[in-house]
């Protein structure tokens, strides 16, 4: 598939084929599911959910029904021609292959690889480049369609991992996952949510965002996906700029699912005004211009 567009970002709406399909009609360019595990999975107890700062803090735990019963949803997609991205994950190299073998037999127009939730037991995979350059290889011996590794800005070196991605295979990269956070209920004085620690997403994160897609834009050759806060034009032209080839658009879904055709719509305005006839044009090109 391409690597362009804006996408939904997964864990938001890619729960079913209706949700999925009503976010198309919206003007995404392709969906990215809920991340899928070989087994259901019931995640963790509530709360699960609670805002911050102008953005959220989830630690839903990975919720899914298992692969197998994600089969038709995925069946009513395809019936439907829409973009799907097959988000999985697995607790062993052996598990993430399964999940990937069972998923390709669904058809997606590609595999993103969750390595780094924040609040579940994967999260340590992508904080390590031997780590993510395994899973990665292993998921890329057992399928034919594209592989996108999803990134942790938690890590210490991000750029050594999206190194071990792209030797691995892996044909972009996904940046970048959510913040490990937590918020404390001044008057109960305890932890707000049920697993305490759960993962900050939209605005407060969007500058690191920026920061590790400009980082691994220059480290790597395969594409940069990027995700994290983007809720205007604005921030779309930005993460471009960073070297973003496509986008993935999550929390800011809260304010209207039109917010794919208002960012498509203020970005071809801006390309306009620019005089710039391709959105490639600028990516990356804030440190092609300085380097």
């Amino acid at each position: 598939m391409k690597i362009t567009g804006y996408w939904l970002a997964s864990g938001v709406l890619g729960v079913t084929a209706a949700s999925m399909g009503r976010v198309i009609e919206s003007g995404a360019d392709v969906v990215v599911t809920k991340s899928i595990s070989l087994n259901p999975r019931q995640g963790h107890s509530g709360p699960v959910i609670a805002t911050s700062h102008e953005g959220l803090i989830n630690a839903v735990g990975l919720t899914n029904p298992g692969i197998d019963a994600f089969k038709e949803e995925m069946e009513t997609l395809r019936e439907q021609n829409i973009p799907v991205v097959l988000s999985i994950f697995g607790n062993s190299i052996e598990e993430i292959r399964e999940v990937a073998l069972k998923g390709v037999q669904l058809e997606p127009s590609a595999i993103e690889l969750n390595l780094s939730c924040p609040h579940a037991e994967i999260g340590q995979i992508a904080h390590s480049p031997d780590l993510t350059h395994k899973y990665v290889a292993a998921v890329k011996d057992v399928v034919d369609c594209q592989v996108f590794a999803k990134l942790t800005p938690n890590a210490s070196d991000v750029i050594s991992v999206g190194k071990a991605a792209e030797d691995a295979g892996a044909d972009a990269v996904v940046a970048i996952n959510t913040l490990r956070g937590m918020k404390i209920d001044i008057y109960q004085m305890r932890p707000v949510l049920g697993n305490k620690v759960g993962g900050l997403s939209g605005p407060p994160i969007f500058p690191v965002a920026v920061r590790c897609v400009y980082d691994l834009s220059q480290a790597l050759t395969i594409p940069i996906i990027g995700v994290g806060g983007v809720s205007t034009w604005e921030d779309a032209i930005e993460m471009h700029l960073a070297g973003a080839s496509a986008i993935q658009i999550g929390t800011a879904l809260i304010g209207g699912m039109n917010i794919f055709s208002k960012i498509k719509k203020g970005v071809a305005k801006y390309l306009d005004e620019m005089n710039i006839s391709e959105i490639s044009e600028i990516i990356g090109a804030a440190w092609r211009s300085i380097s």
